[in-house]
């Protein structure tokens, strides 16, 4: 049976408003009744409930994170930037994964509405979804951001980063590229081809192929490497801009298996996030580095702001991506 406070009081012969006081305002006690309570305390092995105590409140202290795909790395560093930050102030970071799906992110919403978290982190899947004003919950948007800026958000130039990205290759020499990646309704998949396609509109030779795929991981990229790979030589891109880096170690992969397309001699590959995975493949991976770690702790940031002062204008942070070359395109 779980030791309550009451258990405490009795066996440190004091009242249970004097146990909530040490526990809650130690400077009202005596320092020699506060030792005497932490020693039974340590000894009975007690622990409060914080959840009731937060209920009546009417808060907790945690804020939530909702992110696309949590097995993503990029979000992995998101999260823990966002808990670095969190923990700073006194704060949890609760972890959502939505899958890129509304109604997992609608039923995470419900979940930290109900938990009474301070605020919410979201990295949404639709930013023309209403909900995102109206969730009942003070929000900041993460890796995204509301074209009137109703809320707060913290993001990366995803068109410039699409546009370095592709600038490098034409200028390395290559003229047929392949863009992979999708769903093409993600908005910052659509941003990166969109700024690939503005870097090609300056170079009149050279073409972009799009070839979508149903999700951002190493096995849609394999999938779309082995497909490239079996193409005539001719018939092949010389050059690959993958939306996110768990695409180009996949196509990496997959242009390995017959072992006849060299990297990055026949094709060149790009990718996006600078991953750690990225610098450690046997070709080491060109990226676009984004700072995900100051992206989740700039989000707590801007959580903390309006928590402070609700009615303060929103802010919209907006980070610059970095062009990182390594062999896959350096050869």
């Amino acid at each position: 049976m779980a030791v309550s406070v009451k258990d405490v009081a009795q066996a440190a012969a004091v009242s249970v408003g004097t146990v909530s006081n040490v526990l809650n305002r130690p400077e009202k006690v005596a320092p020699d009744t506060v030792a005497r309570v932490h020693e039974v305390i340590k000894r009975l092995g007690f622990v409060r409930n914080d959840a009731a105590r937060q209920l009546r409140a009417g808060r907790s202290r945690s804020i939530g994170l909702i992110v696309l795909d949590s097995a993503n790395p990029f979000f992995a560093e998101v999260a823990r930037g966002a808990e670095e930050r969190a923990a700073g102030e006194g704060l949890s970071v609760l972890l959502g994964n939505s899958d890129q799906n509304p109604t997992r992110e609608s039923g995470y919403l419900d979940l930290f509405r109900e938990q009474r978290v301070n605020g919410v982190l979201l990295t949404p899947t639709d930013l023309a979804d209403p909900v995102l004003l109206h969730a009942g919950i003070p929000l900041v948007l993460v890796d995204g951001e509301l074209v009137g800026g109703e809320l707060s958000s913290v993001a990366v130039d995803d068109i410039e980063g699409g546009h370095l990205a592709v600038s490098h290759l034409l200028a390395i020499g290559r003229r047929r590229i392949a863009f992979v990646g999708g769903p093409l309704a993600i908005r910052q998949v659509a941003d990166r081809l969109e700024g690939a396609r503005r870097a090609l509109a300056a170079v009149p030779d050279a073409t972009l192929e799009v070839i979508e795929q149903g999700a951002l991981t190493v096995l849609a990229g394999r999938d779309a490497g082995e497909r490239i790979a079996h193409r005539p030589a001719d018939e092949r891109p010389d050059a690959v801009f993958c939306a996110n880096d768990l695409l180009a170690v996949g196509v990496l992969q997959g242009t390995a298996i017959l072992g006849e397309v060299r990297v990055p001699g026949d094709l060149a590959i790009i990718g996006y996030d600078d991953i750690d995975f990225a610098e450690a493949t046997v070709v080491p991976l060109s990226s676009i580095r984004q700072p995900a770690r100051d992206i989740g702790a700039t989000a707590v940031e801007l959580l903390l702001e309006r928590l402070a002062d609700p009615d303060a204008a929103p802010r919209r942070v907006r980070f610059r991506p970095e062009l990182v070359i390594r062999a896959s395109t350096a050869g």
